[in-house]
C-alpha cells in the first residue's frame, strides 16, 4: 500500500506551478502577432504608431528606408495609391497601411478575407500615432481588395 506524502505532493505541485510560471511569458510571446514596419527614420509620427502597437501586444520590428524605397514597396505589395500612408506594416500575410488602429487589425486577422489588407489613408490627426484620440478629426479605415478596389472597413468619427 502507497502512503500519502503531503510534503511530496506539495513539492510536486510547486515544482509544476514554477514551470508553468516559468514558460508562460515566452507562450504569450510566441502567441504575439508579429508585425513588419517600413518606415522613413525620420517619421515621429511612423515611431508613435509603432509604440501603440507594441502597447497593443504586437512584436513589432522596424526597417527604415528612404522614401523612393518605400513607395516601391507599396507598389509591390499591391496598395493603391489612394489607400496610401507614411508607413507600411506586413502581418501573417496582409498588409496595414497606414495609422490603423490595433483593433481593426485584430479583427482582420480573426476574419481573414481575401484582400490586401487595410489602410487609413492619409494621416488624420487623432489616428493612432497622429495626436490625441480625444481631438481626433473622422476617418476610416478600407479594405484592400486584390484588385485594388478599396470598401469601407471601419469608421472613426470625429471626437
Amino acid at each position: 500500500m502507497t502512503r500519502f506524502d503531503p510534503a511530496r505532493r506539495t513539492l510536486l505541485l510547486a515544482a509544476a506551478a514554477s514551470a508553468f510560471v516559468a514558460a508562460a511569458p515566452r507562450a504569450r510571446a510566441a502567441a504575439a502577432p508579429a508585425l513588419h514596419v517600413m518606415k522613413d527614420p525620420g517619421c515621429g509620427c511612423c515611431s508613435a504608431w509603432v509604440e501603440v502597437m507594441q502597447d497593443a501586444g504586437f512584436e513589432v520590428t522596424t526597417e527604415e528606408m528612404g522614401n523612393a524605397l518605400l513607395v516601391q514597396r507599396k507598389i509591390v505589395l499591391g496598395i493603391p495609391q489612394q489607400a496610401a500612408s507614411c508607413h507600411t506594416g506586413v502581418i501573417e500575410g496582409y498588409v496595414v497601411e497606414g495609422h490603423v488602429p490595433p483593433a481593426d487589425v485584430r479583427r482582420l486577422l480573426a476574419e481573414r478575407p481575401d484582400a490586401v489588407g487595410i489602410a487609413t489613408p492619409g494621416m488624420p490627426y487623432g489616428s493612432p500615432g497622429m495626436g490625441p484620440e480625444s481631438e481626433r478629426e473622422a476617418y476610416d479605415v478600407v479594405l484592400i481588395g486584390r484588385d485594388g478596389a478599396l470598401s469601407l472597413w471601419s469608421r472613426y468619427d470625429a471626437a
